[in-house]
């Protein structure tokens, strides 16, 4: 708060002292006070509000800024409110009632709106619990009765599997704690599992793999970073061009393992790479290819995030690689060995 803005918010007392030192002195002039009497008078209104105002001031600022430090140190602002010093005197308090009803409003809308997004999570990831099962029974029902149409068939169907996994991840992606186990695996194994979750969708692009023979463990969540190998190997496949090649590949560097996705594809452009991994962004590729979300990476960067993978983007015009690094934990390592 500045001293200027101050002064304004007390222009009323600053007249009210105005006009008591004119009354003073024409009171004593007309009275035949001396002029030692009049001029004190005059340099008395002036000093006690200089003084009035000076420590007006140095407390507003104070409390100021204690209400600041307060909400700088508050993760939901809405909160402070609950906090705000006690009133004064009964102006302050008829405000201080005000700001405690906005604020107790405000704390039951948050309320009320994260019982809200709880229930709507729970409830899509009930939902896709309970669609995973006709799709895993119309899955085997294809495979037990093999013919050009069913080939068909499950190609969609992995699609459509793909897109549920890619909903109940999105749902989940607030809290991964509560579905999180970090143990060691093998890099190979999780690579190929995720392979064998798009094989039919590989083998309708003709797309051709070179698979990197893979040595390395590390500790992850299985489970997650499957999902995540699973958006990178679509998003290679969508966005292929002719002879597609997808090369999947591992190298250590300094304390960690690096997993490389790379394809031959129609690359992104400059002006995009940095904003790949933001939430809806498609860039000009998503012009081009109509199935484009901009949900995929996004939700590729926000799971590597919560794992402590980093995640990283390079592309030209030969093709898009992806890089994921895990951190080797050398206590483990050296424990085991």
């Amino acid at each position: 708060m500045s001293f200027k803005g101050y002064l304004s918010s007390k222009a009323a007392g600053l007249c009210l002292c105005g006009v008591g030192a004119i009354v003073w002195g024409i009171f004593a002039f007309f009275a035949g006070a001396n002029a030692v009497l009049l001029w004190g008078g005059e340099i008395f209104f002036f000093a006690f509000a200089a003084v009035w105002l000076a420590a007006g001031y140095f407390v507003a600022r104070s409390r100021l800024k204690r209400l600041e430090k307060m909400k700088s140190q508050l993760k939901e602002t809405y909160l402070l409110g609950e906090l705000l010093p006690k009133p004064r005197d009964g102006v302050e308090r008829e405000y201080f009632e005000v700001m405690k009803e906005v604020s107790r409003s405000a704390i039951g809308a948050a309320e009320n709106a994260v019982r809200e997004k709880e229930e709507y999570c729970e409830y899509v990831e009930s939902w896709i619990h309970e669609i995973k099962t006709p799709i895993t029974a119309m899955k085997l029902l294809c495979e037990n009765h093999r013919t050009n149409w069913t080939k068909e068939l499950l190609l969609e169907l992995e699609k459509t599997n793909r897109f549920t996994e890619q909903a109940l991840y999105y749902a989940r992606s607030e809290h991964t704690e509560k579905d999180y186990s970090v143990r060691e695996m093998a890099l190979s194994q999780v690579v190929h599992q995720a392979i064998a979750d798009n094989k039919y969708l590989l083998l309708q692009s003709g797309m051709r793999l070179e698979v990197e023979e893979m040595q390395d463990t590390v500790y992850s969540d299985e489970k997650w970073v499957r999902f995540i190998l699973n958006q990178l190997i679509a998003n290679a496949v969508k966005y292929r061009m002719e002879q597609p090649v997808l090369r999947i590949s591992t190298h250590k560097r300094q304390d960690q393992v690096v997993l490389v996705v790379e394809d031959n594809g129609i690359g992104i452009a400059a002006s995009d790479l940095p904003r790949i991994f933001e939430k809806g962004f498609t860039g000009q590729n998503g012009r081009m290819v109509q199935q484009s979300t901009g949900i995929g990476l996004y939700l590729c960067k926000r799971l590597c995030e919560k794992l402590g993978i980093g995640i990283t983007a390079e592309s030209s015009e030969h093709g898009t690689a992806i890089s994921l690094s895990f951190h080797i934990n050398c206590l483990i390592h050296e424990v085991q060995s």
